[in-house]
């Protein structure tokens, strides 16, 4: 059964889920491979490891820091859920600032060791500041960062002025690269996009049902992650937590987002993976579980099929 299968984590579940995300890539950005130039489809195909890679992470992190138990879920979980949305395939900024955000989300959740402090404050808000580039309301992600420095090591007032050191190294780091490659000033206009409120594209089905789909199952999993926050160990309650705070934050950054198209949900899938993840443990009803995972797994395939 499915369910069987990726609950071990073999590197056999991690190829199959990444030529599963490479089948959806690829039929996402079909045309563009067809007509682009060379160089256009070497950068596709660049971004398509990169979202191999942020798989790879995200697997990482959980493992790491504990927050989910030795399987493959979380990956497959994520696979699913980015590939229910194609947008979310062609958007190439968004899918970079994930991957900076990831890389964030892992030296925030290390504080806990109480090593490299100092350090990794700074890389993490240096990340966050590199996603911003790219997708402006990834900025949000430093209320996680600060949340870390609260939880872990907030006894010290150094620590909470460490990630403005971050953002003005990144910011005179930016601005030397602008005058050198344009002979101008890296502008606050060149960094921020404006919200858009207009959700219309929700109402088409082919983002209605997906967006339904893991609204009712962001709601059905919380409340049991939240429980099993409640039961988890000191030392587990402060990372489980943070999971959930980046899960509000990336809804907060797709409701402000400039353009409302599916995309600005990939930052909400790897912290709902862990969510759901923690469920799919702790679920006693084999068959509901097996139908679930099957319904995510196949939902990219029928939105493709049927529209």
């Amino acid at each position: 059964m499915l369910t069987s299968f990726f609950s071990n984590s073999r590197p056999i579940n991690f190829i199959i889920v990444a030529v599963y995300l490479t089948f959806f890539y690829v039929a996402a950005n079909f045309s563009l491979f067809l007509s682009a130039p060379v160089g256009v489809v070497f950068k596709e195909l660049g971004m398509l490891v990169v979202l191999v890679l942020s798989v790879f992470i995200l697997n990482f992190i959980s493992g790491r820091n504990e927050l989910t138990g030795r399987n493959a879920y979380k990956s497959v979980l994520f696979a699913g859920f980015l590939c229910m949305f194609a947008a979310a395939l062609k958007n190439n900024d968004v899918i970079l600032a994930n991957l900076f955000l990831l890389l964030s989300l892992r030296r925030i959740l290390s504080l806990k060791s109480q090593r490299e402090i100092v350090q990794k404050i700074f890389d993490a808000t240096f990340w966050v500041g590199v996603a911003s580039l790219f997708y402006f309301w990834s900025i949000l992600f430093l209320f996680v960062v600060y949340f870390g420095i609260l939880v872990h090591v907030g006894h010290r007032f150094k620590n909470w002025l460490v990630p403005l050191i971050a953002l003005l190294t990144l910011l005179s780091i930016v601005t030397s690269a602008d005058l050198l490659l344009t002979d101008t000033f890296y502008t606050f206009s060149d960094w921020y996009q404006s919200s858009s409120f207009n959700f219309d594209a929700y109402r088409q089905p082919i983002l209605l049902i997906p967006a339904a789909f893991l609204f009712a199952l962001t709601l059905w999993s919380s409340f049991f992650y939240m429980l099993i926050i409640q039961k988890a160990s000191a030392n587990s309650k402060s990372s489980l937590f943070l999971i959930l705070l980046c899960t509000g934050v990336a809804i907060t950054a797709g409701v402000l987002a400039p353009t409302k198209n599916g995309s600005e949900l990939l930052f909400f899938f790897a912290p709902l993976a862990i969510v759901v993840t923690n469920y799919f443990q702790h679920m006693n009803d084999k068959w509901f579980k097996e139908i679930l995972l099957l319904l995510i797994v196949l939902l990219p395939v029928l939105l493709l099929s049927i529209f």
